[in-house]
């Protein structure tokens, strides 16, 4: 039986191939990921290691506080040089190195910020030579071009970063730390293996005094990290580095060792997220594989019948017949995995580069190639194409030893639909009741996601089962425009497709899987950046609005600036502080009442803005109604202070008259009072933003605002249109990543469309050679296969965006519990689209088993 297994795979390698395909593309996407977590965590390993070299305690600020002597928003930390000097002089020390750590906004040379939206990986530290010898090198960042910036005037930059802005050596810098824009001349280039800055950030260097004056306060650090004389242990060193630190809990040690393990885990952790994200994936596209190899073994079989019962004649029982089957099955997925595995690493060496195109901010490094990444692969292709021949070859054993002296010719016993029926009206109806549990929660958590997951499931193999059943009406339908459009091509079309309803629902299921999985999250994401968009600008009167792209606030002075550019009809600086009342914490945002009013659109229920002024504020309806305020209830306050363990100590303790009541305002969100009351409070005594009403007419306000504002790289000025569009831009992002991680499976489905069709035509043989010769010519034979083709494939779009829409609109809760304006909104566009896909991939799938079919030998087809 195993010879017997061996040449079925060989002699029917051709009708095997499309099958061969879609085992070695679902097991590539498993392998690729596979290898990707491998790789990615290997290169974090990578950097983690350079960056640690040497490194044997790494002592941490605990807590800062604020630097009296430093400008705003600088601090003093607990590692002064005091610190620095003690530990150098501890008998293991061997090298110190103090850091200063900031972020650092750059302007590009053609005055364009560089990275501003991912400002976390714009990073800035002191460039510190060994030994502090001012001539020295830093041997963390080695000089490629120029010198070590020496003066307050200098700087040094990362080569990629310094290339990316357009920088040389000798040209001057624009930047921003926290405000204003600051300039300084390039001296120097360095290379760095940080893997923020290698996977498309940037890196800028100054002297220690320099950094100290940007980012803390003379004389104090963020970090300082110790290397050990040979022969001394880490743990020893730490403890007494450990004997050096404040016992306030200001600063830690962690022993280089403790240092690395922790990474260690958090890199695993977050790339086994990520490689468990894309499983699920490859999971779908090894899932809409099954049906193909399902299909394409029941359609062998079928084609076998007498070569089987012939077999069983001879004496083959029906354990060896199934072991046959599954034997073939299990060669096919082996050497389809292989392929898969070898493809699977080229998805692995550029899926890096397409994530960070997106920003993800993976490190460089070398492939990595594991053996449990190709056992696994191996594993995965085999086990999920014997499974899913497991049902094929059970139909093969029954086969008797008498059809042995039937015709091959003979048309199958139509097999009753009735059980799988009945058992897919159970799976549909099964799964509907979870779904609408979660769809009446308010606010659905985790938990409640996976319920509704488990119910879709549930939902889709129901529908799946019941394919079917469904796909008679639907063809007999689509056959009847087919019959009256293409005649008796049209009519052979719909015929040879209602032949075999369970082989359509195969075909067609896969395609669904696919489809339905696309339109659900487009339909979603599309409700969701309706709503988005919809809550982006609710309350907002406002053309424009002033922030900083790092989330540092803006000078108060900043609104007057503005109010004075021509064009700008009222600028309204807003502030916000957290307050701490008895009824709980609320944001409290502070505003001109003068101003405000002209650039939001606040709806008052009770009391009006002009009534709100020092001492008195507004509430929202929402906390109104949470707390039982009303317009003349007092807030009692505590503003101010600082936070230890989760608790306001040292806070300002103010009342507050409430004097009006408004509708839930994304702008003002919870109160709102004067900017007087709130400005002391608020971050820095910083503003958060400045709204813009422009004069009607008014055009090209940006460029002056910025430069108004003295045109900071970290200044963000934002119409309304840039305001939607940030709000919503995460989504479009995810959405096009989705599609090309479900692109995978509607390649396989279609496949599963050109090897149906295929072994179609191979079964048919005789068939089309009796309809060539009573006339109909060549032509007629590819538009019957090509229409077959589009049938099957419209089915499954039908299926698969109707169950899509559906799923989508029954789950709304879980998609936009957050987002109070969500509706589900049909992107007809989109849609129409996915039926052009399945009538393209209709007419592609259809091209080799249409072209095959019309060159048949007229008297061999009739005589085979």
């Amino acid at each position: 039986m195993l010879r017997t297994a061996l040449r079925n795979v060989l002699a029917h390698k051709a009708r095997l191939v499309m099958t061969a395909l879609a085992v070695m593309l679902g097991v590539a996407f498993v392998s690729g990921t596979l290898v990707f977590g491998d790789t990615v965590a290997g290169a974090f390993r990578g950097a983690s290691a350079k960056n640690l070299d040497g490194v044997a305690v790494a002592v941490q600020d605990g807590g800062t506080s604020a630097a009296p002597e430093a400008k705003p928003g600088a601090f003093r930390t607990a590692l002064d040089d005091a610190l620095v000097g003690k530990i150098a002089a501890l008998p293991g020390a061997e090298s110190v190195r103090p850091t200063v750590n900031g972020r650092v906004t750059l302007a590009a040379k053609d005055g364009k910020p560089v990275n501003a939206d991912a400002n976390w990986q714009n990073l800035a530290v002191n460039y510190a030579p060994a030994g502090g010898d001012k001539g020295g090198k830093d041997p963390l960042y080695p000089l490629t071009k120029g010198r070590a910036p020496a003066s307050s005037g200098e700087m040094a930059l990362d080569a990629k970063t310094a290339e990316k802005a357009g920088y040389g050596i000798g040209d001057t810098v624009r930047f921003a730390t926290d405000g204003p824009a600051l300039t300084k001349k390039l001296v120097g280039l360095v290379s760095t293996d940080d893997p923020r800055v290698t996977a498309g950030g940037t890196l800028a260097l100054f002297d220690t005094a320099t950094a100290q004056k940007l980012f803390t306060a003379p004389g104090y650090y963020d970090e300082i990290t110790v290397g050990a004389r040979p022969g001394t242990a880490q743990t020893a060193l730490t403890a007494d580095v450990r004997a050096l630190l404040p016992g306030d809990g200001a600063a830690t040690a962690t022993s280089g060792q403790e240092l690395a393990d922790q990474q260690a885990r958090e890199i695993e952790q977050s790339t086994g997220s990520l490689t468990k994200a894309l499983l699920v994936f490859a999971g779908i596209a090894l899932f809409v594989g099954v049906f193909i190899i399902a299909n394409t073994f029941t359609m062998l079989i079928a084609q076998r019948t007498k070569e089987i019962a012939l077999m069983r004649a001879v004496g083959a029982s029906r354990k060896q017949v199934v072991r046959s089957v599954l034997v073939e099955a299990g060669l096919l997925g082996l050497g389809a995995s292989a392929g898969g595995f070898a493809l699977g690493l080229g998805i692995a060496a550029v899926l890096p580069a397409l994530l960070n195109a997106g920003g993800a901010g993976l490190p460089d490094g070398p492939l990595v190639v594991s053996p449990a990444a190709f056992a696994w692969s191996l594993v995965v292709g085999v086990v999920v194409t014997v499974l899913a021949a497991w049902l094929p070859s059970r139909k093969a054993a029954r086969i008797a030893p008498v059809e042995a002296m039937s015709t091959v010719d003979a048309p199958p016993k139509a097999r009753s639909l009735v059980v799988r029926n009945v058992l897919g009206v159970l799976l549909v109806a099964g799964g509907m009741p979870f779904m609408l549990y979660v769809a009446g929660l308010a606010k659905p958590s985790e938990a409640d996601l996976l319920i509704a997951l488990f119910g879709a499931g549930l939902f889709l193999c129901g529908l799946m089962v019941l394919a079917p059943l469904l796909s008679r009406p639907f063809i007999a339908l689509a056959g009847r425009l087919t019959e009256r459009l293409y005649g008796v091509s049209g009519k052979l079309a719909k015929e040879n497709a209602l032949r075999n309803p369970r082989r359509t629902a195969a075909t067609a299921s896969a395609l669904m899987v696919g489809l339905c999985l696309i339109t659900g999250l487009t339909v979603a994401a599309q409700s969701a950046d309706r709503a988005v968009a919809a809550e982006a600008t609710t309350g907002l009167a406002a053309d424009y609005r002033i922030s900083n792209s790092a989330y540092r606030g803006i000078e108060p002075d900043a609104a007057g600036k503005v109010a004075r550019v021509p064009g700008v009809s009222a600028a309204a600086p807003v502030a916000s502080a957290t307050a701490d009342t008895p009824g709980g914490y609320l944001q409290l945002t502070g505003a001109d009442p003068r101003t405000v009013g002209k650039v939001t659109d606040l709806r008052f229920t009770d009391g009006s803005l002009a009534d709100v002024g020092p001492g008195k504020i507004a509430v929202s309806s929402e906390l109104a109604g949470e707390r039982g305020l009303a317009v003349g209830s007092v807030v009692k306050a505590g503003l101010g202070g600082r936070f230890t363990d989760g608790k306001r100590t040292g806070a300002d303790v103010k009342s507050f008259t409430v004097v009006g009541v408004f509708e839930k305002n994304r702008t003002v969100a919870e109160a709102l009072g004067t900017l007087g009351d709130v400005l002391p409070y608020a971050t820095e005594k910083r503003l958060d933003e400045v709204l813009v009403k422009a004069d009607s007419g008014a055009t090209g306000l940006d460029g002056r605002i910025r430069d108004a504002l003295g045109n900071s790289p970290l200044l963000k000025v934002q119409d309304r249109d840039q305001i939607v569009a940030s709000e919503v831009g995460a989504v479009g992002t995810v959405l096009n990543m989705m599609y090309g991680l479900l692109g995978m499976a509607v390649l396989i489905a279609v496949l599963g469309v050109v090897n149906t069709l295929a072994m179609s035509v191979f079964e048919r043989t005789r068939e089309i050679g009796m309809l060539r010769a009573i006339g109909l010519d060549r032509a007629g034979i590819r538009r019957m296969v090509r229409l077959e083709s589009v049938i099957i494939c419209l089915f499954g779009a039908a299926l698969g965006i109707g169950s899509g829409i559906f799923l989508a609109w029954l789950n709304s809760g879980v998609t936009g519990g957050s987002l109070p304006a969500y509706e589900t909104v049909l992107p007809w566009v989109r849609l129409g689209l996915f039926v052009v896909l399945a009538l393209v991939v209709g007419v592609l799938a259809a091209i080799w088993p249409a072209r095959r079919a019309a060159r048949m030998d007229v008297l061999g087809a009739i005589g085979a």
